[in-house]
C-alpha cells in the first residue's frame, strides 16, 4: 500500500516557476514508477511527466519539454516536479500516481496507475 500526497501547488504568473512535491507513504515507494498528470475540467486526465522506479529514467509530455524537470530524492519518499516558464495553459489540477513496475518502465498512462493523490491545483494567470 502506498499513500501519495502533493503540495506546492499556488496561484503564480506567466513565466513564473513551481515546485510540486508528491511525497510517499510505506516502505515500498521506492519500488514504484511515479507519474504526473494533470486534469481540467471537461477534458480527460493527461500525462505531464514521469521518473523511473530507479531515477534513472525520465519522460515528458511534448508540451511541457524543456520547462518541467521531474526528478526523486528517495531519502525524503518524494518525487519533485520543477515548472519553470510556465504558461496560462499549464493551469490544471496536478496529481502524482504511483505504479509498480519494472525498473525501467516509465509512467504514463492513467489507467496504468495503481495509487493516486488528492491533486494540488496550479494557476497561471497574470
Amino acid at each position: 500500500q502506498v499513500q501519495l500526497e502533493e503540495s506546492g501547488g499556488g496561484s503564480v504568473k506567466p513565466g513564473d516557476s513551481l515546485r510540486l512535491s508528491c511525497t510517499g507513504s510505506g516502505d515500498t515507494f521506492s519500488q514504484h514508477a511515479i507519474g504526473w498528470f494533470r486534469q481540467v475540467p471537461g477534458r480527460e486526465r493527461e500525462f505531464v511527466a514521469g521518473i523511473s522506479r530507479g531515477g534513472t529514467k525520465s519522460s515528458y509530455a511534448t508540451f511541457v519539454e524543456g520547462r518541467f524537470t521531474v526528478s526523486r530524492e528517495y531519502s525524503k519518499s518524494t518525487v519533485f516536479l520543477q515548472m519553470d516558464s510556465l504558461k496560462p495553459e499549464d493551469t490544471a489540477v496536478y496529481y502524482c500516481a504511483a505504479a509498480p513496475v519494472l525498473p525501467a518502465k516509465i509512467l504514463n498512462k492513467a489507467e496504468d496507475a495503481q495509487y493516486w493523490g488528492q491533486g494540488t491545483q496550479v494557476t497561471v494567470s497574470s
